[in-house]
C-alpha cells in the first residue's frame, strides 16, 4: 500500500503546480501528517520535492540534474509515443533519429499492454511528410526559445527572403522574442525588431547564429495573445488575392452564391458572381466546375489564364499519332464518299 501511494504522490506532484499539504491528503484519503512522511520517502528516494512554508505554502516537485525517472499514466505513455513518432515530420535537424531512440527507450519501460497499443499505432500509422523544407539547427531553435521564455533581448543574422541562399548577405538583427509558432514544415518567431521598431516574424530556417544579450525586454503590448492566429493572419496577407467579376449564363437562384461569393441577377438567364482566391488556378478550376457558360471580366490575368490552359486542355485530346496516319481512303481533301446504293423494293 505505501508503495503505491508513493507512486500516487509523486504522480500529483510532478503537474506543473504547488500543492498545498492538506489538498494532497484528501486526494489520496490520508492524513497531512502521513503526505508529510511520504514526502520524505520521496526526498529520500532522490526526488527533490521542495516545501513552503506559511497558509499558501506548500509542496512541488523540482527539476534536478539528476532527476529520477518520470511516471506516466496510460494515456500520458501513449500520447509520448505518438509525438515521438511524428517528429520526423518536423524540419529540425536530427530530429527523426533522437525521437527514434527516444522510442526505442520508452517502449523497454512501458507495461505489455501498452507496448501493444503503442507498437499497433505505429504499425498502422505513416506520416505524410510533403515538401521537404530546409532544415533547423536544434540549438538555434533552443537558443530562441530559451530568449522567448526568458523574455530577453536576441540578437541574430537573417537572411532575408530576396537574398539567395548561398552567398547572400546577413542582416543583423536585435530583436525582442516572443512565441515560436510551428506551422507544418515551417517554424516561425514572432518578434519585436527594435531596429525597425515594429512587430516581424521570422522564418526559423533563415535565422543564423542566435546570441542572448542579457537585457530584458521591454514590457510592451504583444501584436495578438493568439501568436499562431497572428503568424496565419500575417501569411495569408503576404498572398495575392484575385478579385474576380464574372458574368454566370444561368439564372441567379440556380448559382451557388454562398460558397463562391456574391450573386447578383443580371437579367432572368444571366447573373454577374463577384468572387475571389489567393491563387489563379483554383479561381479557374472553381469556375470550370460550376458546369455552365461564363464570361470573365476581371481580372486579366484570369483571362490569360484560362486561354492558356484551354489550349493546353484542347491539345491534351489530339493524339499526334492518328494525325499523321496516311488516310485510308484514296480520297482528296474536300471530296466526300458517294451515298450508298439503295436496296431495290
Amino acid at each position: 500500500m505505501t508503495a503505491a501511494r508513493l507512486l500516487t504522490l509523486l504522480s500529483l506532484l510532478q503537474t506543473p503546480r504547488e500543492w498545498p499539504g492538506s489538498e494532497l491528503a484528501e486526494r489520496m484519503g490520508v492524513s497531512p501528517r502521513t503526505v508529510r512522511r511520504d514526502v520524505e520517502r520521496l526526498r529520500d528516494l532522490g526526488y527533490p520535492v521542495e516545501a513552503t512554508m506559511g497558509p499558501a505554502g506548500g509542496y512541488r516537485l523540482v527539476a534536478g540534474t539528476a532527476m529520477p525517472p518520470l511516471l506516466v499514466d496510460d494515456e500520458e505513455a501513449v500520447a509520448i509515443a505518438v509525438a515521438l513518432s511524428t517528429a520526423a515530420a518536423h524540419p529540425v535537424g536530427g530530429m527523426a533519429e533522437a525521437s527514434l531512440r527516444a522510442l526505442t527507450k520508452l517502449e523497454q519501460v512501458l507495461p505489455s499492454h501498452l507496448r501493444q497499443r503503442v507498437g499497433a499505432l505505429g504499425a498502422a500509422t505513416v506520416a505524410l511528410l510533403g515538401e521537404a523544407g530546409p532544415s533547423i539547427d536544434p540549438d538555434d531553435l533552443t537558443t530562441v526559445a530559451v530568449a522567448a521564455a526568458s523574455r530577453r533581448r536576441l540578437r541574430f543574422a537573417y537572411r532575408s527572403r530576396e537574398e539567395p541562399e548561398v552567398g547572400g548577405a546577413d542582416n543583423d538583427r536585435l530583436v525582442e522574442p516572443y512565441r515560436l509558432v510551428a506551422a507544418g514544415r515551417r517554424w516561425y518567431l514572432v518578434a519585436y525588431d527594435l531596429g525597425r521598431d515594429d512587430w516581424r516574424i521570422f522564418r526559423m530556417d533563415r535565422v543564423r547564429r542566435p546570441r542572448p544579450t542579457g537585457v530584458p525586454n521591454t514590457p510592451r503590448r504583444p501584436p495578438e495573445e493568439d501568436a499562431a492566429a497572428y503568424v496565419t493572419r500575417k501569411l495569408h496577407s503576404l498572398v495575392p488575392t484575385y478579385q474576380a467579376l464574372v458574368t454566370l449564363h444561368l439564372p441567379a437562384d440556380d448559382a451557388p452564391a454562398g460558397r463562391l461569393g456574391e450573386v447578383e441577377p443580371v437579367d432572368a438567364r444571366t447573373c454577374r458572381l463577384r468572387t475571389h482566391a489567393d491563387t489563379l488556378d483554383w479561381l479557374a478550376l472553381r469556375l470550370a466546375m460550376l458546369g455552365c457558360e461564363f464570361t470573365v471580366h476581371d481580372p486579366p490575368e484570369l483571362i490569360d489564364y484560362l486561354r492558356s490552359l484551354s489550349a493546353r486542355v484542347l491539345r491534351s485530346t489530339t493524339d499526334p499519332a492518328r494525325a499523321r496516319e496516311p488516310r485510308s481512303s484514296g480520297l482528296s481533301d474536300g471530296e466526300r464518299p458517294p451515298p450508298p446504293a439503295r436496296a431495290p423494293s
